[in-house]
């Protein structure tokens, strides 16, 4: 795994106490490749006693691409930043997965460009793990492709659905399209040929037909596809959601004495759905669709979050996420190509 150590807003000491942290957990993880400057690298790697471990090197990169960068002349000025050094590894198959929580554009843009659309998928999509009553369900595209066409939304759709088996374990998931309505019909025209598309592909994909916006956080499906503008759109409001009624308990808990016994009594269901709501649980989202396996962790990760990431990078290489992805839209295209056979009248 080719780790970008560089471009988050906590510094690579996170980076390198998150390798340490998901060593620990699980001894089977694929070697790591920190990427970064060397001299910065070294000293932090001896003091989390990583210096010479065995699953542990490290791949000098001089330049780092910041928040602030504009993605494209980023990628063309710093060809020596610790981003391009860890996606060109996965490039030239020295990595199976490359992991960073630098500037997002950047990120999609190099993942793009240098590694390219697998076969059979035009636009890239990133999956969102997000809290749903009785578990998770995957948002896919949360904001790659924020203008997308019915075959993107029905590849969102084969991605979504083979992250879900990888990171949530769910053998057969379901699969929505949300729209404004669940009735034939309801939605632009973008939903209703996806929907179209979506019904000739249930040998490959469990698809279950549309939702409305209020099925997203029931227990109806684990995964949910939109274009790029309706999926980051949804994630941000979760996220400003959560924190508002985090704030909001918090301010009426401590209203007086006898609500803040009553919160001293339920800390442990506080801390339980602090746990559930806490986006650091997967690490940050898989760019999919790209040729080879990218994670794109959040930029103000902690070890903990990035440790995670990490932990769902090795999933995805256990599980050879990019194949079977390759295969299901092989088998999609070739379905949704099919001409429509006419019956006869006579």
């Amino acid at each position: 795994m080719a780790v970008d150590a560089m471009g988050g807003d906590l510094g690579p000491s996170e980076v390198v106490e998150a390798v340490k942290l998901a060593l620990a957990a699980d001894a089977s993880l694929a070697p790591i490749v920190v990427v970064g400057d060397q001299a910065v690298l070294d000293p932090l790697l001896a003091a989390a006693g990583l210096k010479g471990h065995a699953k542990v090197s490290v791949v000098h990169a001089s330049e780092v691409i910041t928040m602030e960068d504009k993605p494209l002349k980023a990628l063309k000025t710093k060809k020596d930043s610790s981003m391009v050094r860890a996606i060109e590894l996965v490039k030239s198959g020295q990595a199976s997965v490359t992991i960073s929580s630098g500037n997002t554009g950047a990120l999609m843009a190099g993942s793009t460009l240098k590694l390219r659309m697998m076969d059979g998928v035009d636009r890239p999509a990133l999956a969102a793990v997000i809290p749903r009553a009785e578990g998770h369900f995957i948002l896919i595209d949360a904001g790659a492709n924020p203008e997308a066409k019915p075959e993107h939304l029905m590849h969102n759709a084969i991605l979504g659905a083979n992250y879900a088996k990888v990171i949530l374990g769910v053998k057969n998931p379901r699969v929505g399209l949300i729209t404004i309505g669940t009735e034939e019909g309801k939605g632009n025209a973008l939903i209703t040929e996806t929907h179209e598309h979506l019904k000739k592909i249930t040998s490959v994909i469990n698809y279950v037909g549309p939702i409305e916006g209020f099925q997203v956080f029931r227990n109806t499906v684990d995964v949910v596809v939109c274009d790029g503008f309706v999926g980051n759109t949804l994630l941000k409001t979760w996220e400003s959601l959560a924190k508002f009624i985090t704030s909001m308990l918090k301010e009426e808990l401590k209203a007086n004495p006898l609500r803040m016994g009553g919160a001293i009594l339920a800390k442990g269901a506080f801390n339980s759905l602090k746990r559930r709501m806490n986006p650091d649980e997967y690490g940050g989202a898989p760019l999919l669709g790209v040729r080879g396996n990218v994670m794109k962790a959040h930029g103000s990760s902690n070890r903990h979050a990035w440790a995670n990431a990490i932990k769902a990078a090795g999933k995805i290489i256990k599980h050879d996420l990019y194949h079977h992805i390759e295969a299901d839209v092989a088998s999609a295209n070739t379905l949704t190509q099919a001409p429509t056979t006419e019956v006869s009248s006579n």
